[in-house]
């Protein structure tokens, strides 16, 4: 049975009625939106409470996180000017995974003119994306220097400190020769804040000079830095966080960095890291835990992919140079 297509109008009552609940099948509706239906919700959206505002674009992007075939690029773009500075932040995070270089002078507008502070710290993340698509050649050089600029200035300029490590964290992409001893004067601060940024950016980087400083932070006492030192170990696939990664959840009891801390050995690899995740996604009752622990393993695989692509590649090299000196 085809069901009828649904009238934008009946998702904008249902907006404007708070005793009404935000269905997925009304979400599914801002997904690659119509454009007389995007005129139609900014016509309709001043009438709309503003808690209901913020209901609506945190479960589109909880939506964005769960489904990679939803798109709600146009709905961010046109509330990225918002009045309401909480909508902007969730606008920016809407656009996440949109890598449209015409965003980059919206963000670095944001970043640097924003009344709000932490618009500013949002727009800093997201340029961050960009820094690492220049890496990759994926946008024109200049546009790639002219973000990195912009970042350098705000992290050594005078704004909020949450918006200078956002800048600082967004920069662990670069490989500007600045940014190392940048990322070291940030982790050498006696405030947590800032080391657990600079552990962040550490992460980021994928530069092994940082291997010493990671591990030493994965038993950190405060939370902030042993979370990022956990990450940090992962995104640079240190093989000696291993045991301390696995050391680490017999005895943590946060969540959040538990579950950081098997990211990081499914980032990481290893037959033992496959035989504990198995063994705790055997014991799991969990349903949302257990899914967790499948897509960790899934992320192993690839890991282990990849590193069996490298040593194919290795040897491939080895073969040629045999050949060349034959």
């Amino acid at each position: 049975m085809i069901e009828d297509i649904l009238p934008f109008q009946k998702v904008l009552d249902v907006l404007l009625d708070e005793s009404k609940d935000i269905l997925w099948r009304y979400l599914i509706e801002f997904s690659d939106i119509e454009p007389a239906s995007l005129t139609s919700l900014l016509e309709t959206w001043p009438r709309i409470e503003p808690g209901r505002k913020l209901l609506l674009l945190d479960q589109l992007n909880a939506l964005v996180n769960e489904d990679t075939l939803v798109s709600f690029d146009d709905v961010g773009r046109a509330l990225l000017r918002d009045s309401d500075p909480q909508v902007r932040i969730r606008a920016i995070r809407l656009l996440v995974e949109c890598e449209d270089v015409r965003l980059v002078p919206i963000y670095i507008d944001m970043l640097t003119k924003d009344s709000d502070v932490s618009v500013r710290a949002e727009a800093a993340s997201t340029l961050g994306i960009f820094v690492q698509l220049g890496e990759f050649d994926d946008i024109p050089d200049e546009v790639h220097h002219q973000i990195e600029d912009v970042l350098l200035k705000v992290l050594n300029g005078e704004d909020e400190p949450a918006v200078r490590r956002r800048a600082l964290e967004a920069l662990g992409f670069s490989s500007r020769d600045e940014v190392p001893i940048l990322i070291e004067s940030s982790f050498k601060r006696q405030d947590p804040d800032w080391q657990a940024s600079a552990l962040f950016a550490m992460g980021r980087s994928s530069d092994e000079r940082w291997a010493e400083q990671v591990l030493r932070m994965i038993v950190s006492e405060d939370r902030r830095i042993r979370l990022a030192a956990v990450q940090a170990s992962g995104e640079l696939g240190l093989k000696l966080a291993r045991p301390l990664l696995l050391h680490l959840l017999e005895e943590e009891f946060d969540d959040v960095i538990a579950g950081a801390a098997i990211w990081s050995l499914s980032q990481i690899g290893g037959e033992d890291v496959r035989i504990y995740l198995q063994n705790l996604l055997d014991n799991l009752e969990d349903d949302d835990q257990a899914a967790f622990l499948e897509e960790a393993l899934d992320n192993l695989a690839f890991t282990e992919d990849m590193a069996s692509f490298d040593m194919l590649a290795l040897d491939a090299d080895e073969f040629d140079e045999m050949d060349l000196e034959e």
